[in-house]
């Protein structure tokens, strides 16, 4: 692949990865969908057991809907595959397992902290470990993406 289309591609997934984090703080921070509005008035809430909510969730899924606990479980997930697939593309640097596992580890840790600080959400573990999975499956389709890319090319590694 030429070096201009690959600069467009970096270009291109800068872009998307900047959307793609507005509408995610959007969503977290600010949506009044998922009860985002007036959280002055909240207690501070917080989940610091490993898998409590996950196990939450699975047990009771047909009380509290499959949909819903689908949402938070596979959601948490699928929300931070951008977040690892993209890294990759808009740096070379950004192409070690090691790297976008701490820095999807770190975005989520700092998304939780600012839902406990500002009353919006729950800070919770749970949704860290889902999170980095998530950051790191999207890195692995990053992955799987380049080997399609490379194979059809004739690219070397």
């Amino acid at each position: 692949m030429k070096t201009e289309t690959k600069n467009r591609i970096r270009v291109i997934g800068r872009i998307l990865f900047v959307i793609y984090i507005l509408l995610l703080v959007y969503f977290l921070f600010f949506a009044e969908i998922y009860g985002r509005n007036s959280f002055a008035d909240q207690d501070y809430r917080y989940n610091l057991i490993p898998f409590r909510e996950v196990r939450r969730f699975w047990i009771y899924r047909s009380q509290v809907g499959h949909l819903a606990a689908f949402l938070n479980l596979a959601g948490n997930v699928i929300g931070f595959w951008p977040f690892g697939f993209f890294l990759p593309v808009m740096h070379r640097r950004m192409r070690s397992f090691w790297l976008v596992t701490l820095l999807g580890f770190a975005f989520s840790l700092g998304v939780e902290t600012v839902q406990l600080i500002w009353k919006v959400g729950c800070f919770d573990v749970d949704d860290m470990i889902l999170n980095t999975l998530g950051a790191l499956s999207g890195y692995w389709i990053f992955l799987l993406c380049d080997k399609i890319r490379r194979h059809r090319y004739g690219e070397e590694v």
